[in-house]
C-alpha cells in the first residue's frame, strides 16, 4: 500500500471549498446557510479484526484498520459537500471530524461544519 491509500481531503477541482478555519483569506462570507454534516457508519472486516488482535499482540501500525478508516472519513466528507451543495453553499467553514464507537458493531463518522457562500474579495 502507498502514501495515497492513506490520505484524503480534497481535489484541486472541488466544488465546494472545506476548511477547517473560521474565514477564508482574500474572501468574504457573504451567505451563512448553516449547520451540514456527512455521516457514515462502517462495520469492521472479520478478517481485519482477527488481523488487528494479532497485530496488537507484537504492536504496530494496524494497517487494515488505518485505511478503512481514512475510507470512511473520506465517504463522510463526499457527503458532507453533497450536502452543502443541495443547500447552496460553496464553501463549508470550520469542518470537523468526530469519530465514535457504533453500538460496538462499527465506526462512526461525522463530518460537519458551517455551510456558506463566500466569494472574492
Amino acid at each position: 500500500m502507498g502514501i495515497e491509500d492513506y490520505g484524503g481531503g480534497q481535489t484541486a477541482q472541488a466544488d465546494v471549498l472545506v476548511v477547517t478555519t473560521n474565514d477564508v483569506p482574500g474572501h468574504q462570507v457573504t451567505q451563512v446557510i448553516g449547520e451540514v454534516f456527512g455521516l457514515t457508519v462502517r462495520s469492521r472486516h472479520l478478517g481485519s479484526q482477527i488481523g488487528a488482535g494479532l497485530k496488537s499482540m507484537i504492536g504496530g501500525e494496524l494497517k487494515g484498520l488505518t485505511k478503512t478508516l481514512v475510507e470512511t472519513r473520506n465517504q463522510a466528507m463526499e457527503r458532507l459537500v453533497e450536502q452543502a451543495k443541495a443547500r447552496g453553499a460553496n464553501a463549508v467553514l470550520m469542518m470537523r471530524f468526530d469519530v465514535s464507537e457504533a453500538a460496538d458493531v462499527g465506526t462512526e463518522v461525522c463530518a460537519y461544519g458551517t455551510a456558506a457562500v463566500i466569494s472574492k474579495l
